[in-house]
């Protein structure tokens, strides 16, 4: 099936939260002659600070921040009253330019790895492409530029509200659990990823070796003509991207797909990113974000380039500096436990200061400890609740140390001297906290700068 493209123009449009997306939507509500209202407590500018005295039935749209989950009273008035409410990247579609194709990222993790990908790719093939999403570019003012191309990062809270957004391509790259506080439970998080692959007209790409995402794309209500298209790290079946004696390689989207695979790069195309061994997680983001570049016409020789050139973000797995002997790596925005799993690679047994902790989100961490806790020689504990994390290593993995750091101005700096008491020369000091930012820090960058800058001040 399809989906018109709702209009917004001459609507009246209520609009909670004015951060950056909500300016964003002011801004494209008065380009298209739609009538405005903010609502936001903390926003200096926003017209009222809660919905009293408001006429909810006033209004034919509410845009909403994530920042509002679906049970929070002002959503459920909203609902209450029979207004629609979209989505940043639902409303981003209605006032999109017209003619311009859309690729999607979701996933518990991966998500700015592969939007980043994608972009370097088409970049290297020749397109203007934007790249955005929960990257900082708001995509409300991307979606109305004059583009080849928009790539977009986009997470469950924002799909909850998503239902005419029709990409040509997208894709799911795991779905762990997360946000359940938001959601409520697992079953609502996945449903909610799995709207990624509404509507899509050309490529639903999937990891072909999840069972529980290819359930995704196989009921998803997608445009008529849309194929499925897996990517696996093996050799790849017809309609899969995959890796054959290191290379990367297309038998998805050219045409002698039947008989024969299309060289696309290497594996070797990533190993600037890493030291050591490129890690499967890396080559699966790279094996999507070329399905999703192929899906729009990138030529094949474009994905090595792009690859190449790509850079991870900060924060990352970044390797901070070497002191005595032992490695500091910055891996603040793994906010969650299957991202924190990705960050252990194949570190070897009882080398990891992990220094962990944060807002847990709902999330229970048994299955994290369970597979990460041989390589675990110690943990440093910061966040103002600690409870999840340590009942679980309590409960997993009793045997190893676990130093607590009480909440306060210097809780990085002190985090950063307890691991090195903790460390021997080899050693790994990990930050991955597997938890969000948001209870000590201004955002997971905030956290990994005070990471790198006591770091630096045991360089000095």
């Amino acid at each position: 099936m399809s989906a018109q493209r709702p209009s917004i123009a001459g609507r009246r449009v209520l609009i909670l939260g004015l951060g950056v997306a909500g300016r964003s939507a002011l801004e494209a509500c008065s380009e298209q002659r739609a009538a405005a209202v903010t609502v936001d407590p903390n926003a200096a500018g926003a017209d009222h600070a809660s919905l009293d005295g408001l006429d909810l039935a006033a209004f034919d749209l509410c845009m909403s921040s994530p920042g509002f989950a679906p049970h929070h009273p002002w959503v459920v008035a909203v609902a209450n009253a029979g207004v629609e409410i979209v989505s940043e990247m639902e409303f981003a579609w209605r006032v999109r330019r017209p003619g311009i194709p859309w690729v999607l990222v979701t996933g518990t993790n991966g998500k700015t790895t592969t939007t980043q990908m994608v972009g370097a790719i088409a970049a290297a093939g020749g397109l203007d492409v934007a790249v955005c999403g929960n990257m900082g570019v708001p995509v409300i003012g991307a979606a109305r530029e004059e583009r080849d191309l928009v790539a977009v990062e986009i997470a469950s809270l924002q799909l909850h509200f998503t239902s005419t957004l029709s990409p040509h391509a997208a894709v799911c790259l795991n779905a762990d659990e997360d946000h359940l506080d938001w959601h409520g439970s697992v079953e609502a998080y996945r449903a909610d990823k799995a709207r990624v692959y509404n509507l899509v007209q050309v490529a639903c790409v999937y990891p072909a070796a999840d069972p529980l995402v290819e359930a995704m794309v196989a009921e998803a209500d997608v445009v008529e003509g849309a194929r499925a298209v897996g990517v696996t790290l093996g050799s790849p079946a017809v309609s899969q991207l995959g890796v054959v004696d290191g290379l990367l390689v297309d038998r998805g989207f050219h045409d002698a797909r039947w008989a024969q695979a299309l060289e696309l790069g290497s594996v070797a195309d990533l190993s600037h990113l890493v030291a050591g061994d490129v890690p499967p997680y890396l080559v699966t983001n790279a094996l999507a974000a070329a399905a999703l570049c192929r899906a729009v016409g990138v030529a094949p020789e474009a994905v090595s380039e792009g690859l190449q050139a790509f850079g991870l973000d900060a924060h990352r797995t970044a390797h901070v500096a070497t002191v005595d002997g032992v490695h500091w790596v910055d891996d603040s925005k793994a906010t969650n436990a299957h991202a924190a799993i990705a960050a252990f690679g194949g570190r070897p047994p009882r080398s990891v200061v992990w220094i962990a902790g944060g807002q847990a989100k709902g999330q229970e961490f048994d299955a994290l400890i369970e597979t990460v806790r041989d390589r675990v020689r110690a943990v440093v504990l910061i966040g103002e609740d600690p409870q999840p994390l340590s009942d679980s290593l309590a409960g997993h993995a009793a045997d190893i140390p676990v130093t607590r750091i009480e909440p306060g101005d210097t809780v990085m700096e002190q985090a950063v001297e307890a691991a090195r008491r903790l460390a021997h020369p080899g050693d790994t000091v990990l930050l991955s906290p597997a938890c969000a930012s948001f209870d000590q820090f201004r955002s997971y960058a905030d956290r990994g700068d005070a990471f790198a800058a006591a770091v630096g001040a045991l360089e000095a």
